[in-house]
């Protein structure tokens, strides 16, 4: 099961797995983003929202009752806003939270007993998030997503421990920059000018595919094989904080 299948890493990750052998239900709020994946690529869609509890549960019941369930990948998430934290909108704090983090929680408590079935009967599970190096050093302008992103990661981490001794494999991919068509945008409330302007001048942004072919290959690993935490950058980010602009040259 793919989160955040209606675009962006979600979208190319339910793609790459399915090429590569997998059965996909792709999970996302635009039905309709939905139905033409199907029609794409053969997964089967399942709209919800997943900060709703409801919605949760209807997914884990349909889940249940259509077969085992071998890997939750959870791409969904997001940011809202580049303030700093003394002009920062306390509802798009709450929002980063919920969508980052109590959803998370949510997802993992209802698909447990699903992963656990289908680990008893073929070795092992997949648990795989998506969090992002935000999780890992913060900068200016990025504090609530910072906040959600690491609350997200240390999700991850604890659920690791709290397995232990369950062939449930617990797996957190990193990414630095990504190019996708949404996500900046949607940061920047609707502005593609400033959005843009971020990836400018940068050869060779991470694109949603790199991800997707990272999680696969996570995912496809022999099964007594667990990836704790892949970070994954473009070479023009060395960090962070440290980003070329222009293209790359060795120094001769």
């Amino acid at each position: 099961m793919v989160t955040g299948a209606s675009s962006g890493i979600g979208r190319a990750t339910a793609r790459i797995l399915r090429e590569r052998g997998w059965d996909v239900v792709g999970v996302a709020r635009r039905a309709e983003r939905l139905v033409a994946l199907e029609e794409e690529i053969g997964i089967v869609g399942f709209a919800a929202d997943l900060t709703r509890a409801e919605d949760v549960d209807a997914l884990a019941q349909w889940l249940q009752e259509s077969g085992p369930v071998h890997a939750l990948v959870h791409v969904a998430g997001g940011a809202r806003g580049v303030d700093a934290v003394e002009d920062g909108r306390p509802e798009d704090w709450r929002w980063m939270f919920e969508v980052n983090v109590v959803s998370t929680q949510m997802l993992v408590a209802a698909l447990l007993p699903l992963l656990r079935r289908a680990a008893a009967a073929d070795g092992h599970a997949d648990t795989l998030f998506v969090t992002s190096t935000a999780a890992q050093a913060a900068y200016a302008g990025g504090a609530g997503y910072n906040a959600a992103k690491a609350g997200e990661a240390m999700l991850a981490g604890a659920l690791r421990l709290e397995l232990n001794g369950e062939p449930i494999r617990v797996t957190q991919i990193a990414p630095g920059m990504v190019f996708t068509e949404e996500f900046s945008v949607n940061r920047l409330r609707g502005d593609t000018n400033a959005a843009d302007s971020i990836y400018e001048g940068v050869e060779n942004p991470l694109t949603a595919d790199d991800v997707a072919d990272v999680i696969a290959y996570a995912l496809n690993a022999p099964g007594h094989v667990n990836l704790d935490l892949v970070t994954m950058r473009p070479v023009a980010q060395s960090a962070q904080h440290l980003l070329a602009r222009g293209p790359l040259h060795p120094r001769l």
